[in-house]
């Protein structure tokens, strides 16, 4: 099980209080205490325009993968028998290649990679990555708390290799009891692959149950 961290000194408000873009406010830290705190609150950190100032954010709609509604075609499926598939054992390149500074839409800094690479440290963050041979082709990164898995990034530098990790990611929290797959916002890609808009209330009462189970998908 994940060790917990010592208690943020910061009082989030409540995700219901976040105005018409999603944000709650902005300030506190990144703290691993912060950070776990935040996901049980159904809220996340993303910077201010990229820089140092963090905005917590709460989004109604919230995105979210049923973890019995993943659309996998049959191509994905014998895609993901051409990959291996590796768990937590390259975390720090997987969001390396999130914070890629060529990407479009690049909000990953250094503060935020240090952060997630100590909540990794204490079994709170995870990378399911995918491999063709020695090299690391795709996967993503994410925190998992309970019943709950918080998605934050994915990359790929091979055909459909995001994909197959996020493939790995649902059977992976499936046999290990979660209930709750959070992408955050739903985009065409993500909709293309099972993803769904939930009202936030909807999203409060699914997180609740989720973050109530005693269980480590990745135990």
């Amino acid at each position: 099980m994940p060790i917990e961290p010592p208690v943020t000194p910061w009082v989030f408000p409540p995700a219901v209080a976040a105005d018409d873009v999603g944000v709650v406010g902005v300030g506190a830290d990144l703290e691993p205490g912060t950070l776990v705190a935040a996901y049980r609150s159904g809220l996340f950190p993303m910077p201010v325009d990229g820089g140092p100032r963090i905005a917590w954010w709460s989004p109604d709609p919230r995105g979210v993968i049923p973890l019995d509604g993943l659309r996998v075609t049959r191509s994905l499926r014998q895609t993901c028998h051409r990959f291996e598939v590796r768990v937590d054992t390259a975390f720090d390149e997987v969001i390396a290649q999130c914070a890629d500074p060529a990407r479009d839409g690049r909000w990953i800094n250094r503060d935020v990679i240090d952060a997630y690479h100590r909540l990794h440290e204490l079994g709170w963050a995870h990378s399911i990555e995918t491999w063709d041979g020695d090299e690391l082709v795709g996967g993503l990164y994410g925190v998992s708390v309970g019943g709950l898995f918080a998605g934050e990034s994915m990359f790929h530098v091979a055909r459909d290799a995001s994909k197959v990790a996020l493939v790995a990611l649902v059977e992976r929290l499936r046999q290990g009891g979660a209930t709750l797959l959070d992408v955050q916002w739903t985009t065409p890609h993500l909709r293309s692959l099972g993803a769904v808009d939930v009202p936030r209330p909807r999203y409060l009462e699914l997180l609740a149950d989720a973050i109530a189970l005693d269980i480590d998908p990745f135990a």
